[in-house]
């Protein structure tokens, strides 16, 4: 017995001092020593100082870029005093921001926004030495710029990381320049993956709550590897100051941009000539689509690349080269990033099955308008709908002046929409245009009612409705009403 006790004491004093032991190693361990790593790594950001041309409409104005510690001060300023500003000599406004260096040679990545608009751009790196840049492209859409530094020293260089690693939960560390604070680091975690904060059509941002700083746009975000996975781009900020929500362009996006910028001094984005929505639980439902996910094409461009691979209004592209398409805005970032020219295959939803398709990627272009048929014939009718709740009628002359639609537009003419049906309750308006209706065009008030017959026919509880409203096309899915 005293042999088992002995034995028995012996494991409890061993095991506390393991978990003692383990403990103590954990408290070394966390949080992490950033201090090699900052020093390691700073010596390939630099600070971008701009000199910013005047904005000509408003004489003796500093124009101020996104970011500036001083945009907000003079709005307030000039606001208190009735929005007019004292002429003055007008001479060239100083801004700041941060960059780093990816390739000995002198090449800086960092925003578009600290540099727009600039007359001249200086870049100092951590030495104090300064360098006249020159402006090698930009992007608005990513918000991206490249610069180029020519010095007779190899400079010092970070590398790329893989964004798409990087998981929530994550330690990131961020070098710039805040309010010109030169070298300032600051650490965190990967609060968010995938943010869209309405800054661009490819919104994709990493949000972390390393804090970020007015100063600090265009600088890397690094994982604890010491690659780059984030351009710190934007922040929010109800005060102007950091409250832990930044977010950065992630590198996977920019690699692609910057090597764009470098080979050609702009962009070449995929085109695919289509508008898209989303796809809502409704539109799925009335199509017979299990899951509500694809992006929705609500118009094809004449002549382009959806048009002549026989894509079609009311299609749900649920994959193109193979990448699943979850959500409408995830389709504009995966074609923009296919090589242009390349044939590529593209599932889509239509008529209640997959269909696959191939496209050649164009190469981005200005919009172009929606190619519409003609009008079938003129004739006065008008209906109701009960199972819409709507009041229908054809396109007469009169109504054309009345509601200044196009000649070129057919469909048909919503009277009125009775209050508390699901017509009224998701915003459809008189005046407003059916085009289609479960993809199939109507040109009368009855073709809407056959359509909506075959559909409750079959068991549907949707119908879905394309909607011209003063140009704009939209998929609506109406609930219908079969009492």
């Amino acid at each position: 017995m005293l042999k088992y006790l002995f034995h028995l004491r012996t494991f409890l004093i061993s095991y506390v001092l393991i978990i003692a032991f383990s403990l103590n190693s954990f408290a070394d361990s966390y949080p992490p020593d950033f201090s090699e790593l900052s020093a390691r790594l700073s010596p390939a950001v630099v600070s971008i100082s701009t000199t910013m041309s005047m904005d000509p409409n408003v004489p003796g104005a500093p124009k101020f870029p996104p970011g500036s510690p001083f945009e907000d001060f003079f709005n307030d300023f000039f606001e208190k005093r009735g929005g007019q500003r004292p002429p003055r000599e007008r001479k060239p406004q100083q801004a700041m921001g941060s960059g780093f260096i990816i390739n000995e040679s002198g090449l800086i990545v960092t925003n578009n926004h600290v540099i727009d608009d600039a007359i001249s751009i200086n870049v100092i790196l951590t030495d104090n030495r300064s360098f006249k840049a020159k402006l090698i492209g930009k992007d608005k859409k990513t918000d991206l710029a490249l610069l180029k530094i020519d010095s007779e020293d190899k400079l010092p260089t970070v590398k790329w990381g893989d964004s798409d690693t990087a998981m929530v939960g994550n330690w990131v560390l961020a070098i710039g320049n805040p309010f010109g604070l030169v070298n300032t680091v600051t650490a965190g975690i990967i609060s968010a993956r995938g943010r869209d904060i309405s800054a661009g059509p490819f919104d994709d941002f990493i949000q972390t709550d390393a804090s970020i700083n007015r100063g600090n746009s265009g600088g890397p975000l690094f994982n604890l590897n010491g690659e780059v996975v984030g351009i710190n781009t934007a922040i929010f900020s109800p005060s102007g100051g950091s409250v832990g929500i930044g977010f950065s362009v992630p590198s996977n996006l920019a690699k692609g941009v910057i090597f764009q910028l470098e080979k050609y001094g702009k962009t070449k984005r995929g085109w695919l000539g289509v508008r898209i929505q989303t796809v809502t639980d409704d539109i799925a439902s009335s199509l017979g689509l299990d899951e509500t996910k694809g992006a929705l094409i609500s118009g094809v461009m004449p002549d382009g690349p959806a048009k002549l691979a026989g894509i079609k209004s009311g299609d749900i592209i649920i994959k193109f080269d193979d990448k699943d398409v979850e959500d409408m805005r995830s389709l504009p970032r995966i074609v923009a990033e296919t090589e242009i020219d390349k044939p590529v295959s593209v599932e889509v939803w239509r008529n209640g099955m997959p269909i696959q398709l191939q496209v050649i990627v164009g190469e981005m272009i200005e919009e172009q308008e929606v190619s519409v048929n003609k009008p079938k014939n003129n004739n006065p009718e008008s209906l109701e709908i009960e199972k819409l709740g709507l009041l229908l009628s054809n396109i007469s002359d009169d109504f054309r002046a009345k509601f200044n639609i196009p000649r070129n537009l057919n469909g048909v003419l919503i009277l009125n929409v009775r209050s508390e049906t699901d017509a009224s309750d998701k915003g459809i308006l008189p005046g407003d245009i059916i085009i289609e209706v479960s993809q199939n065009k109507v040109f009368t008030p009855s073709d809407v009612e056959m359509r909506v017959n075959e559909e409750i026919n079959s068991s549907r509880d949707f119908a879905l409705l394309l909607i011209n409203r003063k140009g704009t096309l939209s998929y609506i899915a109406l609930k219908l009403s079969k009492n």
